[in-house]
């Protein structure tokens, strides 16, 4: 075959693009168990830092099975949804669904003699999704503590909802009024929230919108929740 001829040229293009992608193809495969077991992994390090157990990847596995005694997923009713583990609940993809059909987790901890529910919450930021996981203690009201992350909200500014001094501040924050009507935890302006006000934390300066993303993204997670809240406060 001539070299220099275009149906050279366009054979040796084809022959080398399929190369190409069965070789990514084949990389991604033998891949794929290593990449879904590092998920699993950092989901078990932010389900434990949410409750101020910071660890290493490597020793995620064992503190969370020392620390999570249960993990099941409920209804909107509050209803406990037989042979579901909460943990294979992605709320990324039960977010598409209707509210009143979606399934969401439950994980119950136990730190100190004390029981701790840990609830996922998803939402959305300035540029793209935040997520984390609010750590309530067995009153189902008081904040035992929360753990954020993001996509891609702005060094510095949005994506300071990350750092341990502003997840602080939610520790101690209650969701429901004295009259017990769920009403959330308000990320106000920073500086404007009223530090005897046990529903408001400081937001981010120069981060007004991702502020308000989150209010919003607790506010709509949490209260997918309220009827199991309830139904706990009444056993």
């Amino acid at each position: 075959m001539n070299v220099q001829s275009n149906t050279y040229t366009f054979i040796y293009s084809a022959v080398m693009i399929i190369i190409v992608a069965l070789a990514l193809s084949v990389t991604s495969i033998s891949l794929k168990s290593r990449q879904e077991a590092n998920i699993e992994l950092e989901k078990k390090q932010k389900i434990l830092a949410s409750f101020g157990i910071d660890c290493k990847r490597d020793e995620a596995t064992k503190l969370y099975d020392q620390y999570i005694k249960k993990s099941y997923a409920i209804d909107y009713n509050g209803d406990i949804i037989e042979g579901v583990n909460g943990f294979d609940v992605d709320l990324e993809e039960e977010m598409r669904k209707p509210v009143e059909e979606r399934k969401y987790a439950v994980y119950e901890a136990e730190k100190d003699g004390q029981k701790i529910y840990i609830f996922p919450v998803r939402g959305k930021g300035l540029w793209g999704p935040i997520w984390g996981y609010v750590a309530l203690k067995d009153d189902f009201n008081t904040i035992y503590g929360v753990t954020f992350d993001h996509k891609s909200e702005t060094p510095g500014l949005g994506a300071e909802i990350t750092t341990k001094d502003f997840q602080q501040e939610f520790v101690g924050k209650k969701i429901f009024d004295d009259t017990h009507n769920f009403v959330s935890v308000i990320v106000t302006k920073a500086g404007k929230a009223d530090p005897n006000d046990p529903h408001q934390v400081d937001g981010l300066s120069g981060a007004t919108l991702t502020s308000k993303g989150l209010s919003d993204m607790l506010y709509n997670s949490l209260k997918a929740y309220v009827n199991f809240f309830n139904k706990m406060n009444k056993n």
